[in-house]
């Protein structure tokens, strides 16, 4: 395809969806915008600014079917109707991270697993920032890569955070350091419930490296193992991270509470109540961070600094505040079973679980132990209660449901005590009763923060 003879159509205006948008512009290839949904206003006035021709609340058949290439937003399902008939005409479909990366001038840090990709990303940039290296922030996190690299002045490391639909279409993007935390089942609902299918979704984040590349990846976990296993020798410098004390890997964690990294012939380590976050899956994503900072040439006291100051993305174990002697986590950013899993893990009161939302084809039984043992209550947040209560019913004491975050942290109330923990920990999508994780997020943290400042005046 040459910029000359192009026309093309991007789907969704959000973040990735304009970016692309201005990329293509600014190569002069003629650009259309299509959104199903209504478009924010920020990004309406910015296309407007522009001059890109833009539709909204529906999908023009007749404009888009004659695009030579199409950019996808990661959230548009390849059953919705337009996807079937792009699919139909052969119209190539492509992500906002493909058609940057035709323009990319940096290297790329690639994350990506079910879990623990955007705190490891932010962590990354963080260290890397501390480093004095030039580092720009993509993906699901920060602007999209898109509208970062239509500027020639790039960073000299970009770090990406990749979900499995961003690398779906994505086909010649070359990830110089691909770091894949863990796979467990999440999206199933978009990988027709094939575990598999979605497992090798993750694995496309390998397709381009070479012998100059690193792979970054949790030697735990069972799939990547199984992968790796198969696939040998590969063509990337492998350095897998263990969790638990082994001895013979890239990375070990000792007995005596420190985690220690020896690969390369570098050496490191650091306390691990030392790190600036806790718990068994932010140790995975400290090793993860640190093994990608070594590899680079970060220096160990920078490394050692950078995991002790940094503070983690909102909604992810985000400490709220106190009211009624009950403490407010805000975890909204769980989307999957795997991640409450990981949350649960850190309860060290018994707690209230706010729980639910949009399912992707959950199994609550992988959580069941773990809520039966240490909730005091279940609140289930919901338009779509029955799965919830056929998994829960009768196994905790107090279970409530709710249509409204405020309904929900009414109920929290009447079921904490003091010493507590209210813990939103949603276990699905937010799309239910909720724009978006974030907008969830921000209700729970918004209407606990306006109780605590009424109980403050009262007392």
């Amino acid at each position: 395809m040459t910029e000359e003879n192009s026309r093309a159509v991007v789907l969704g205006a959000g973040e990735s969806g304009v970016g692309a948008a201005l990329l293509y512009q600014s190569r002069g290839i003629p650009v259309f915008v299509s959104d199903y949904g209504r478009i924010a206003e920020k990004y309406k006035a910015e296309l407007e600014e522009h001059r890109i021709p833009y539709e909204e609340g529906a999908h023009s058949q007749e404009v888009i079917l004659r695009a030579t290439e199409v950019v996808k937003s990661p959230g548009i399902p390849e059953k919705a109707p337009i996807m079937q008939a792009i699919r139909e005409r052969g119209i190539p479909v492509l992500s906002e991270i493909e058609l940057a990366g035709r323009y990319l001038k940096s290297k790329v840090i690639g994350i990506t697993g079910s879990n623990g990709k955007t705190t490891t990303t932010m962590w990354i940039h963080h260290i890397l920032s501390e480093a004095g290296i030039r580092v720009g922030l993509a993906g699901n996190v920060g602007f999209s890569l898109a509208r970062q690299v239509i500027s020639e002045d790039q960073p000299e490391y970009f770090v990406v955070e990749l979900s499995s639909f961003q690398l779906d279409d994505m086909h010649r993007f070359r990830v110089h350091i691909a770091l894949l935390m863990n796979i467990t089942p999440d999206h199933l609902d978009r990988y027709h419930y094939d575990f598999e299918e979605y497992a090798m979704a993750k694995m496309r984040i390998l397709q381009n490296q070479t012998k100059k590349d690193a792979f970054i990846y949790w030697g735990e976990d069972e799939f990547i193992s199984r992968y790796v296993m198969m696939h040998q020798p590969m063509a990337m410098k492998c350095l897998p991270f263990l969790t638990y004390p082994q001895v013979g890997s890239a990375a070990d964690r000792s007995d005596d509470n420190v985690m220690r990294l020896h690969f390369d012939g570098k050496h490191f380590e650091i306390p691990i109540d030392q790190l600036a976050l806790q718990g068994p899956h932010n140790l995975q994503n400290a090793m993860a961070a640190s093994i990608t900072a070594l590899h680079i040439g970060v220096s160990p006291e920078v490394l050692t600094r950078a995991l002790r100051d940094f503070v983690n993305v909102p909604h992810r174990l985000e400490k709220v505040g106190v009211l009624d002697g009950v403490r407010y986590i805000n975890d909204s950013k769980a989307t999957n079973i795997s991640s409450t899993y990981y949350a649960l893990r850190t309860m060290t009161t018994p707690y209230v679980l706010i729980l639910g939302g949009e399912d992707k084809g959950n199994d609550y039984l992988d959580i069941t132990e773990q809520i039966v043992s240490g909730a005091r209550g279940l609140i289930f947040l919901t338009t779509d209660v029955l799965k919830l209560y056929r998994a829960f019913h009768g196994k905790v004491e107090h279970i409530a449901s709710a249509l409204s975050m405020e309904e929900a942290i009414a109920h929290a109330r009447e079921m904490a005590r003091p010493g507590d923990t209210v813990l939103l920990s949603p276990a699905c999508a937010s799309f239910d009763l909720f724009k978006s994780y974030i907008h969830r997020g921000d209700c729970f943290r918004e209407i606990v923060q306006r109780l605590i400042k009424e109980e403050s005046r009262h007392d």
